[in-house]
């Protein structure tokens, strides 16, 4: 065979292999995504053995910075409710009927405590009208002291000490042992109060006690004495028939002109409020902002009076 034939036979067979060849690389393809379909038609299992068993090239994995290890305080829990309605029982139990209610509670929260023994003919002043935690204190890690207060029909008020054990979580708490008569907390020295600006009677005064009659009384709208977008829940039921104004104090010089809008000033008011069970003495803070020549309740900041509400 001349070596032109040759050349030309092999010129005119490269198309075909290059022909067969392309369609064995899509044969291999079909196979290959029917044999994925296959693997997940048969479930997790067997998806699994196939991705183990197909070699992969992983890169090496970048350790992960070390996680820093959070530490929480628990806070210790007070035992305060705990060692009140233990004295509340005991007060109530006495030795002679250890199977009443009473003793009975007592008991179960200080098995190792005796019951009292009261007198035969002891009256009802012998019996706390009212018991109240007043301070606790903790001894050691777990281990509280906390001070209850006995009121009596006849007005005094007797203190006693009890000794209570405390987890961290407060899911268990036992009392220790019998309590204690001790002396009552000292009153403490009030500070100076931050208003000392008496607000003479004038449109200042007269905002304060609108809004307060409202407030208290549900005689009109209080949202009507509001500054805009100050929300203040109304006090619902009314309790009172009648609220009058004692005394306004303030903090800053109160502006006894028409104030110029944005000025702004926190008050102390003293009010008398009546209902059909008599007068209350009844103290408020507000703050208040002038605005077109009105002034309009700010905040409601009643229990700040010893630093003059926020600032």
């Amino acid at each position: 065979m001349s070596r032109g034939k040759q050349a030309a036979e092999r010129e005119a067979a490269a198309p075909m292999a290059a022909g067969a060849r392309l369609e064995a690389m899509r044969r291999r393809v079909r196979l290959s995504r029917l044999a994925v379909w296959t693997v997940i038609a048969a479930g997790p299992i067997a998806l699994g053995v196939a991705i183990t068993s197909t070699p992969t090239t992983v890169e090496a994995a970048t350790p992960s910075k070390p996680t820093a290890a959070v530490h929480t305080t628990a806070q210790a829990a007070d035992p305060a409710g705990y060692a009140q309605l233990f004295l509340h029982a005991w007060l109530r139990s006495s030795a002679d009927d250890a199977s009443s209610a009473q003793a009975r509670l007592a008991q179960s929260m200080a098995p190792d405590v005796e019951l009292p023994d009261p007198a035969a003919d002891a009256d009802a002043q012998s019996t706390p009208q009212s018991v109240t935690a007043v301070r606790s204190a903790q001894r050691a890690d777990g281990a509280w002291s906390v001070t209850v207060a006995a009121q009596y029909g006849n007005g005094s008020v007797r203190y006693y000490a009890v000794p209570v054990t405390a987890d961290h979580a407060g899911a268990s708490f036992a009392v220790t042992g019998a309590p204690s008569v001790v002396a009552g907390p000292v009153r403490a020295e009030v500070p100076k109060s931050s208003y000392g600006v008496s607000v003479p009677e004038g449109d200042l005064s007269a905002a304060v006690g609108e809004f307060l009659a409202a407030y208290l009384t549900g005689a009109g709208e209080a949202d009507r004495y509001l500054a805009p977008g100050v929300s203040l829940s109304p006090v619902s039921p009314a309790p009172y028939t009648a609220v009058d104004v004692q005394q306004v104090s303030a903090v800053e010089e109160a502006a006894e002109q028409v104030p110029a809008d944005g000025t702004k000033v926190r008050v102390l008011a003293q009010v008398e409020a009546r209902d059909t069970g008599g007068r209350w003495p009844l103290a408020y803070e507000l703050a208040l902002t002038a605005r077109s020549g009105r002034w309009e309740v700010s905040a409601l900041e009643s229990g700040t009076a010893l630093n003059g509400g926020a600032r």
